[in-house]
């Protein structure tokens, strides 16, 4: 692979004698040392933080989407011959990517997002993918100025959505912003952060920059969605997605959340349409997924990964780009995409659809709301002294809310509660 893409934007030397570490172990570093990171032990997944002590967090989720990223990694190396093997990232890049993918998530999911999405609306929005580039390039106080200073690839394997914000429509006050339902974000970069992005995508020519960075113009929020990611960023995302739809299909079947029955009524009809042998393949895990021992359980959750996992491959994504990294991308085989979309939306309609689930998450995005409103009405009063400093130094209105964006959205569940209370009491 070319040294151009293991380049970082400080283009510092470094100082460590003796180090021979590859720059993907230092990255991988970097972010598993990080405040960010440590945060994520502390931010929602699907259910609130404190509930229970059992379900999975944002840190346990990372964790476990690292671990099935390298096991997506190990079956493409099986499946794929030279000189294509050569271009997959090794084990300690993609466990970069897949600890890091979620640093920019808010407290209170996305639920949360979407209420940072509604403040900033006039001021450059708010999305999630958007924030952890903020954070991995800019940030993070590893630099002076460049946050973790990450190499060029593994920022690239961060991006999942590789092209700007569209102009946003501000809301009016006729809009209801307790009602957060067309104000989901736009998947996007910050404009504010365009200078990163196009040191990232510096190395493709214009027309290969051209094709990656197409986009579909959707006709209701959130808007935009970009059509293409890298090789890297696709293993990563399959990774998180199978890390959602199997880890926490386990969670909500232990608390009660899934129900035999509801499994049954939900799957039934798509599962039909797949060849008898996987049909019955199922049916056995299902049956295994809810019997009343625990280690019958675990091994079918084992099993719907390991199915999921050695179906995956290499495709063509841009044929018409001669860039390695986003010429190709990883997909699940088709009845195995199908299966984990199931999986997924049986988690979405039969977890976080539920009442109890939607109630916790009017509630905190209120909280933000109502955050947000105060940090902005006064900053130099109640914002903390570092971030004050950075608020006081922003050089425009847009950049200023930016700052108590970035302020707010690095909170944990547990410190925007202490922080609503502190502010508002009761």
């Amino acid at each position: 692979m070319d040294a151009i893409w293991a380049e970082r934007r400080s283009a510092a030397p470094g100082d460590r004698p003796l180090d021979h570490r590859t720059p993907w172990q230092r990255d991988r570093a970097r972010v598993l040392h990080s405040a960010a990171f440590r945060r994520l032990q502390s931010k929602t997944q699907i259910l609130g933080i404190g509930q229970n002590d059992f379900y999975r967090t944002r840190l346990t989720h990372s964790l476990e989407a690292a671990q099935i990223g390298t096991g997506l990694l190990s079956q493409l190396r099986l499946k794929t011959a030279e000189p294509l093997r050569a271009i997959l990232p090794d084990d300690s890049l993609m466990e970069a990517l897949c600890l890091g993918h979620d640093l920019g998530h808010p407290p209170f999911g996305h639920g949360g997002e979407t209420a940072l999405n509604y403040k900033m609306l006039a001021y450059g929005g708010f999305e999630g993918n958007g924030q952890t580039l903020r954070i991995v390039a800019k940030l993070e106080p590893y630099t002076e100025q460049h946050g973790m200073d990450l190499t060029r690839r593994t920022l690239l394997g961060l991006l999942k959505y590789p092209v700007l914000q569209p102009a946003l429509i501000a809301p009016t006050s006729a809009d209801n912003p307790l009602s957060l339902a067309n104000w989901k974000p736009a998947k996007a970069i910050f404009a504010a952060d365009k200078a990163i992005l196009d040191w990232i995508l510096a190395p493709l020519n214009p027309a290969e920059r051209q094709l990656f960075q197409q986009t579909d113009e959707l006709t209701q929020s959130p808007w935009l969605k970009s059509r293409h990611k890298s090789l890297d960023a696709s293993i990563m995302e399959l990774a998180d997605d199978i890390a959602y739809g199997v880890h926490d299909l386990e969670d909500a079947i232990v608390l009660g959340n899934i129900s035999a029955a509801q499994w049954h009524a939900f799957t039934a009809a798509p599962f039909q349409t797949l060849p008898i042998p996987l049909q019955q393949r199922l049916a056995q895990l299902a049956d295994k997924l809810f019997a009343k021992a625990h280690h019958l359980r675990k091994d079918a959750i084992g099993s719907l990964v390991n199915q999921l996992i050695t179906s995956v491959t290499l495709v063509e994504s841009l044929p018409e780009c001669q860039t390695a990294l986003i010429r190709y991308n990883a997909t699940l085989a088709e009845h195995e995409q199908f299966i984990l979309q199931t999986l997924k939306q049986l988690v979405y309609r039969c977890v976080i659809q539920q009442p109890a689930i939607q109630q916790s998450r009017f509630r905190s995005q209120n909280m933000l709301l109502k955050l947000f409103d105060a940090f902005a009405s006064d900053p130099e009063r109640l914002l903390p002294l570092n971030t004050q400093q950075r608020w006081q130094q922003a050089h425009s209105l847009d950049a200023q809310q930016r700052v108590i964006c970035d302020y707010i959205s690095g909170m944990t569940d547990d410190y925007a509660e202490r922080m609503y209370l502190t502010l508002f009491g009761n």
